[in-house]
């Protein structure tokens, strides 16, 4: 079900409108959709930080690994086509190739100004940690591959660096700021206390925290605890859940996957979670019956249903994986269809 239209470039038009040398469009063929893409109109804020987005962040961490350069190139166009604007990679994604692909796609298309760049570091064995030293590293590698002078949302990544102490950390992140190489930060595995703590520090002049990335899903609510959320709602933090379709497996592709990896942790959990997971998908599927939309339309309609949900953010292989995505935004499910798939996943 595609609803979001793509503008017809100059030629297209004066073709339609029969220009010298091409043959006339007929009475009865279709209007060919003109002007922006509708998806264009559904940008909402992205919490304090100034940027309005597309309520689906593009995920660039298969760029480089599991799909070549010239499909990230067509998974990535089809997402502005579609409205799309922000785009979030990592430098530790593919070693920083896929940091040199959405470098190249931001050159060649000319699009730096349009897209609202989001950048994990602090993975990259080259600058690990969120150390004075290797932030600054980091973060200067990062725009040479990006080909850019800013990143617009800089994700601190906790979950690669727990012992960096935060003052240090937002000290640094000040200096970054100022230099106009980071317009906005962002959290990853940060705890409510580490927030808290910024925030407070945030008082005394460092830059606040505006955005936060939690691994979130109908499967996996835990990491989403309820301090977490009162202190993202608290400090109007925007949520750009990761882990939006747990690996693949929500968009219902992988029916068989959860069985083989979580067998692992232990046959009591990893049945557990099979059924959970059985049982979730048959919601999906009820759901997305009734609607005419793909599982993973309502896996992402599911998250933006939550309270602090700004926009998931979502990895796609293929550009036909970004409309069905997409559709999710356009999908409001009702009290009954959320409570069915709560239901089931528990």
């Amino acid at each position: 079900m595609a609803f979001f239209g793509v503008g017809t470039t100059a030629s297209s038009t004066s073709a339609a409108a029969g220009s010298p040398g091409t043959r006339a469009r007929h009475p009865s063929a279709p209007i060919p959709v003109q002007g922006p893409p509708i998806g264009r109109a559904l940008h909402v804020p992205l919490g304090e930080t100034g940027f309005r987005i597309f309520p689906l962040i593009l995920g660039a961490a298969e760029f480089g690994w599991n799909v070549d350069l010239e499909s990230s190139h067509e998974i990535l166009d089809a997402y502005t086509e579609l409205g799309g604007n922000a785009v979030h990679t990592a430098d530790s994604f593919s070693g920083g190739r896929s940091e040199h692909i959405v470098g190249q796609w931001l050159h060649s298309r000319g699009l730096r100004d349009d897209i609202v760049l989001a950048v994990r570091v602090g993975g990259h064995p080259d600058n690990p940690g969120l150390g004075s030293v290797n932030l600054v590293r980091a973060v200067e590698a990062s725009l040479t591959r990006l080909r850019t002078d800013r990143i617009d949302v800089l994700y601190l990544d906790a979950v690669a660096d727990p012992s960096t102490p935060l003052e240090d950390t937002l000290a640094t992140a000040e200096w970054l700021v100022e230099s106009g190489k980071v317009r906005a930060l962002g959290a990853v595995g940060y705890t409510a206390a580490q927030l808290v703590e910024a925030r407070i520090l945030a008082s005394a002049g460092f830059p606040r925290v505006t955005v936060l990335d939690v691994p979130f899903n109908v499967l996996r609510r835990q990491d989403f605890d309820s301090n977490l959320r009162l202190v993202a709602g608290a400090q109007s933090i925007a949520v750009t859940p990761s882990h939006a379709l747990e690996h693949g497996f929500l968009a219902g592709r992988q029916r068989t996957r959860m069985r083989t990896v979580l067998s692992v942790r232990g046959a009591q959990i990893a049945a557990n979670l099979n059924r959970r997971g059985s049982r979730t998908l048959r919601a999906l599927d009820a759901v997305g019956t009734e609607l005419g939309v793909p599982d993973a339309a309502v896996a992402v309609a599911w998250l933006l249903a939550q309270k602090l949900v700004t926009a998931p953010i979502v990895n796609a292989f293929a550009p036909q994986h970004v409309e069905e995505l997409a559709q999710g935004v356009g999908v409001r499910l009702s009290r009954v269809q959320l409570a069915d798939i709560a239901r089931a996943s528990e």
